[in-house]
């Protein structure tokens, strides 16, 4: 029950000049909210709809559902008072009482003796309702608004008492427990091992991502295929796969210098892997810069996932982090040195099984006849689109038709084979990183993080895992003494429900 300032509009002894506003403010102020009950104190000798206070209350509770009216002074004007409080001219919702103020030295009970006379014995007072006048009357009914209230509160209250104790034991729950020995720090630690384990398979291995929902960037499937794709796509769009690039010339150079003493139109070996040399060259540097991105993303998802897995436990993170970084940095340079094998054999061999080569040599060499009439016909134009190689100009080729055909075919056979190369690159990339992965999850991963953390150069984190770190053990004794609260809270609202569903009353 707040008691607020009457309104006062004209300032005195110092008051300051809006005295008014800022009353008018305060008083807004606590009849605004909803749950709060509105006591207008009105004088029996106004006019109630006069009043300012009427007003205020109006511009809040406009049917008057949370407004009750004391009308005081009633022995100073009895003149049509019980007109007033039955007309209710300004929607009273909750009703009127009508009270005596205490005069003078009057005593608590020597006020309500005269005032319960008074309504007994007075030729107008007496025909007001007993029901409402009295002080007495005023009490009864404040309590019972407010047990009402209550009531209807409680329910609610008591919800959010039990959500929040819920969620606060849940919490408590997920905490470490207080470990006392080393067996007991082992058995932590492996199940914080074992948990990580299974979350990296799902998001490794398994494509699930129901641990981190709304973080593409662990949705490690879904990135990864990404990440291989456009290594795929930066293999095939770099110049050395662009077919139409100084066409035929290449081929007729390197031709010339690879002559030698033996049957004519025979193509050497040497040429066809001088110009697989140079490709391959070209495009040595990608593999192992896509071998690189590809581990320090999965680095990051890894020491993300073992970070969390640690929270409890922040004795064992830097360890942690040391032994999964120490072991990306092993598995990040055996990707690379396998890369670097698949260059350097691409590099020295020419080798495949994959019947598409010769598919696509004879569609691109079905298309001979048309280069060479293109050739051969000079007052033809110059530009010819062939299949599978796209718009090329051959009058720089019109005077250099010796080894021309031969330049022709061994341009088809290292455009067919290239294909082949380029895929070999993505797939065998593809290939030994789920075969890494899968190392890394099942089995390196472990022994890595127990050889750091237990082995004979450990740093110990074992044993600080008995030491509770002191953020744990704040949040713990805040946790308890929370519930503890919530609990002797819960107890007691139920206590006064008990009371208003016995008795519709709560006095004490």
């Amino acid at each position: 029950m707040v008691d607020l300032p009457g309104i006062t509009r004209v300032p005195v002894h110092g008051q300051p000049e809006d005295i008014y506003e800022q009353i008018s403010a305060m008083i807004m102020e606590y009849i605004k909210p909803e749950e709060s009950i509105i006591l207008n104190v009105l004088s029996a000798t106004v006019d109630f709809s006069t009043c300012e206070s009427i007003r205020m209350s109006q511009m809040v509770d406009r049917t008057g559902r949370r407004t009750l009216a004391v009308v005081t002074k009633a022995d100073k004007a009895p003149e049509g008072l019980l007109e007033k409080v039955t007309a209710d001219d300004v929607n009273i919702g909750l009703g009127y009482v009508c009270v005596r103020n205490r005069i003078g030295d009057e005593t608590y009970e020597e006020a309500r003796l005269i005032e319960a006379k008074l309504f007994e014995t007075h030729s107008l007072l007496c025909k007001i309702d007993k029901s409402i006048v009295g002080v007495p009357v005023l009490a009864q009914k404040l309590t019972q608004i407010q047990a009402t209230i209550m009531a209807k509160c409680l329910p609610e209250i008591i919800k959010k008492i039990n959500d929040k104790l819920n969620a606060n034991v849940a919490e408590l729950k997920k905490l470490p427990k207080n470990l006392s020995s080393v067996a007991e720090a082992m058995t932590a630690f492996m199940q914080i091992l074992g948990s990580a384990r299974e979350s990296l398979r799902k998001i490794l291995l398994r494509g699930e991502f129901d641990e981190y929902p709304e973080e593409k960037n662990m949705h490690c499937s879904a990135r990864l295929v990404e990440m291989l794709n456009e290594y795929s796509s930066e293999l095939q769009n770099c110049a050395e796969n662009d077919p139409r690039t100084n066409f035929l010339l290449e081929e007729l150079e390197v031709l010339e210098e690879a002559k030698a003493i033996g049957l004519p139109n025979f193509l050497p070996r040497t040429a066809f892997l001088t110009l697989l040399q140079r490709k391959v060259k070209g495009i040595s540097s990608k593999p192992p810069s896509f071998v690189a991105r590809v581990w320090e993303y999965i680095e990051g998802v890894v020491i993300r996932v073992l970070m969390r897995h640690c929270e409890n436990y922040p004795q064992l993170q830097s360890s942690t982090r040391r032994a999964a970084s120490n072991l990306i940095n092993k598995m990040k340079e055996k990707a690379m040195d396998r890369m670097m094998e698949i260059v350097e054999m691409e590099n020295l061999s020419d080798y495949t099984c994959n019947p598409e080569y010769m598919l696509e040599w004879n569609s691109l060499m079905s298309q001979q006849n048309k280069f060479m009439d293109a050739i051969n016909k000079v007052s033809e134009p110059s530009n010819i689109v062939l299949d599978g190689i796209g718009e090329v100009d051959v009058e720089n080729l019109r005077h250099r038709k010796l080894h021309i055909q031969e330049a022709f075919d061994l341009k088809m056979r290292i455009t067919a084979y290239w294909k082949i190369v380029l895929r070999r690159f993505v797939d065998s990339m593809a290939l030994h990183l789920l075969f890494s992965v899968q190392n890394l999850v099942n089995s390196d991963m472990e022994k890595e993080i127990v050889g750091e953390l237990i082995g004979p150069n450990s740093s110990g984190s074992i044993g600080r895992m008995l030491e509770e770190a002191p953020s744990v053990a704040a949040k713990r004794d805040k946790l308890n003494r929370s519930v503890k609260l919530l609990r002797d809270s819960a107890a007691e609202v139920a206590k006064i429900m008990d009371i208003i569903s016995t008795d519709g009353d709560y006095s004490d």
